[in-house]
């Protein structure tokens, strides 16, 4: 029985494919095989490689330390004290609290000269101490995150003022590293203790300074202005 070597008839053509039509229609059949595979291939390759960074957010232990190295600043305050005519904070607290940062702040545009330290709690939150010497209401202010004063507490006989920024900031409010802070003076000293912790951490801290502003002179000391002539 001889072949049939008649052609279909293409029904958008209306007649029968010729020879170069029928190879190019082939030619695009297997192109979108081939995208349909490397588009397979792509999604699987993606779902792979976010089931591997899955396996490793979950499976790789994460510190929820500081990444910054603890720092002694008795140590720092001893080294800075020369450079301060008032005796400089010194928080003693117990077990479970750090320190990753201490410093005399002196090259500021407002003139006003502070001791800082950066401390995380037990509870691995922000505590933020500053001693201040001769600060003014707008410097202090700005300390405080423009907060509003919500009332006083007293802490081992130390009447300080409270800034609870949480209850008193307009919705929205970024408070950054200022969620609750505390202020009190002592002759020419302002102390400021603020951050993230909870209450009653800050006001651990407060209560650890309380020998400081005790010790404080009622005026500050005047600078030494004589020359040497020898």
């Amino acid at each position: 029985m001889a072949k049939n070597t008649e052609r279909r008839v293409v029904a958008e053509l209306g007649r029968p494919e010729t020879p170069e039509e029928e190879a190019a229609r082939k030619a695009e059949q297997s192109r979108l095989y081939r995208d349909r595979k490397t588009l397979r291939n792509l999604l699987y390759a993606l779902l792979v490689s976010v089931g591997l960074v899955a396996a490793i957010v979950i499976l790789v232990p994460r510190s929820e330390e500081s990444l910054l190295q603890p720092v002694d600043y008795a140590q720092v305050a001893a080294s800075a004290q020369n450079a301060v005519p008032v005796p400089l904070a010194v928080p003693e607290l117990p077990e479970g609290w750090s320190a990753n940062a201490a410093e005399l702040r002196t090259a500021t545009a407002d003139q006003v000269v502070s001791w800082y330290i950066g401390l995380i709690s037990p509870d691995n939150q922000y505590v933020g101490l500053t001693q201040a010497l001769n600060a003014n209401p707008s410097w202090v202010s700005e300390q405080v995150n423009r907060g509003i004063p919500s009332g006083t507490v007293d802490i081992d006989g130390v009447s300080w003022t409270v800034y609870d920024n949480r209850a008193t900031a307009a919705g929205g409010t970024d408070l950054g590293n200022v969620e609750y802070a505390l202020t009190a003076e002592a002759g020419p000293t302002t102390y400021i203790v603020f951050g993230t912790a909870s209450d009653s951490e800050i006001a651990e801290v407060a209560a650890s300074i309380t020998g400081n502003l005790r010790d404080q002179p009622a005026t500050a000391p005047a600078e030494d202005t004589t020359e040497d002539n020898g």
